[in-house]
């Protein structure tokens, strides 16, 4: 009887054992099977209802996306929309419904859902509006526009617009500067990087005396579909792309990793060349004697033209990261500053294109250099590596010539 026991308790011990051991087992599997659910919840939802605030209705397929990224969707019959899976950051959210203002707020996406209720507004229609046409479709405008909108890279000769007359484009010529938006999406092709894009072009100036361009407005981004090889075509150039540009240089700057990126900052000082004459009154003298077709002095003034504008040298004692980055009060949000001229080389590219006007020391090799400028001596940008306000800086080299073709969405992510 003593040994009869004795073997129960081994049984029972022994099959304790087994199903304690199968518990771990199924608890280890659950464990897998939850991790991307649990890894789902870090990301971010936006949810909520749009209306129209003067009618007292809801609004049904309604635009609402958030800006420079790949997230959007339409409002259903109801007004209601769910935007899911989002990248945590700040991000600008707009909505754009036909006959109505703009809708805008900045966003901090994190693991918390956000739920918003949108009031759009007619756009009113006063007296200063009654006046304003749009202007007549012009090839000439157009082809300028492509020109400084797109640009004229290997990139830009695989874009396309697919509905040109939805911009309203102005050129007044005594001021040679070109002008235009649209109330509408351009529907631009990528076929470079493989993106479609919807772009609400708010604002668009060409300044040909300056020669600088300002361009404010909503892009989003939707992948193109491809085949198996177009789509491993399409990630290498996008990659490529990113790399040396001004998103992975403020995201890196923000690690405190630029020089294992491959970034190095110099300082820039800069003072206007005397012997140049002011931009202005170049081009309104090379203007006039091409007018009266005076040959010698349109020689002349383009040789002025050609001139460098500045007395230009570049500290070469690489400047640290604190240097220039600041926090601010408000998550996820930097500050950049510094005097003078931000000198910004890319160590592992070199530059393939002659700019005449870019200074390089005598001793430095051709690796792609950017110049940054900043109008009030500061400007903000976010944890994704987008200056919140493109009009406080001014860029000029490598990042100068990265027009639409080159610009990569918010949430982009490279695969290492």
């Amino acid at each position: 009887m003593a040994r009869l026991i004795a073997y129960l308790n081994c049984y029972i011990r022994f099959a304790f054992l087994q199903l304690f051991s199968a518990m771990r087992f199924l608890l280890r599997i659950l464990l897998i099977l939850l991790l991307p659910v649990m890894a789902l919840a870090q990301d971010g939802t936006i949810t909520g209802k749009v209306t129209s605030a003067d009618l007292q209705m809801p609004l049904a397929k309604a635009s609402v996306f958030l800006s420079n990224a790949t997230y959007g969707t339409s409002t259903e019959t109801d007004g209601s929309f769910a935007l899911r899976g989002l990248k945590p950051g700040q991000y600008e959210l707009v909505v754009s419904y036909v006959g109505y203002d703009s809708y805008h707020k900045t966003l901090m996406v994190g693991a918390s859902p956000i739920n918003l209720n949108i009031e759009m507004h007619l756009k009113s229609i006063g007296l200063t509006e009654i006046s304003v046409s749009a202007h007549k479709f012009s090839k000439e405008n157009y082809a300028m526009f492509l020109k400084y909108f797109l640009g004229t890279s290997a990139n830009a000769r695989q874009c396309k617009i697919l509905n040109p007359k939805v911009i309203d484009l102005n050129y007044r010529k005594n001021d040679k500067i070109l002008e235009g938006h649209s109330d509408d999406f351009i529907i631009i092709e990528n076929r470079a990087l493989g993106y479609r894009l919807k772009y609400l072009l708010e604002e668009f100036k060409f300044d040909g005396v300056e020669n600088i361009v300002s361009i404010g407005g909503q892009p989003l981004y939707e992948d193109l579909p491809g085949s198996k090889s177009q789509l491993a075509k399409w990630k290498a150039k996008r990659e490529d792309t990113y790399y040396g540009s001004s998103m992975h240089f403020y995201r890196s700057l923000i690690k405190n990793d630029l020089e294992s990126q491959g970034f190095v900052m110099y300082r820039l000082i800069r003072r206007p060349n005397p012997e140049r004459p002011p931009q202005a009154v170049i081009v309104n003298r090379l203007d006039h004697f091409e007018a009266i077709g005076n040959a010698d002095s349109l020689r002349h003034w383009q040789q002025l033209y050609n001139m460098k504008r500045y007395d230009e040298y570049v500290i070469e004692k690489p400047i640290p990261y604190y240097d220039v980055l600041r926090s601010t009060d408000s998550t996820g949000v930097f500050a950049i500053t510094f005097t003078n001229n931000l000198y910004v080389v890319y160590k592992r590219k070199h530059d393939t294109v002659i700019d005449t006007q870019l200074f390089r020391p005598l001793d430095m090799d051709d690796s792609m250099v950017s110049i940054v400028t900043l109008h009030k001596g500061y400007a903000f940008f976010d944890s994704n590596g987008i200056v919140l306000s493109g009009r406080d800086v001014l860029n000029e080299g490598a990042w100068a010539r990265d027009k639409m073709p080159e610009l990569l969405p918010v949430n982009y992510e490279p695969s290492h």
